[in-house]
């Protein structure tokens, strides 16, 4: 196993993830604002789960996403 190569290749995925997560909550929140569904001032609970089958690893982490 190469260290550096395996670190890169995890820092890329989480960045992804990150970017695209981060992009997706933007969007739901301003389209639930537009629609009047939400005030703007809520708090949501959130949770993602991170799966790799080959390592038989599934681990969940909760949160909480914050609007004010």
């Amino acid at each position: 196993m190469d260290d550096e190569t395996f670190n890169l290749s995890i820092r890329k995925f989480l960045k992804m993830v990150g970017v695209n997560s981060q992009r997706e909550i933007e969007h739901a929140v301003a389209k639930a604002v537009a629609a009047g569904a939400i005030a703007g001032t809520e708090s949501f609970p959130a949770k993602v789960t991170l799966e790799i089958a080959g390592l038989q690893l599934n681990v969940q982490f909760d949160g909480e996403i914050g609007l004010q």
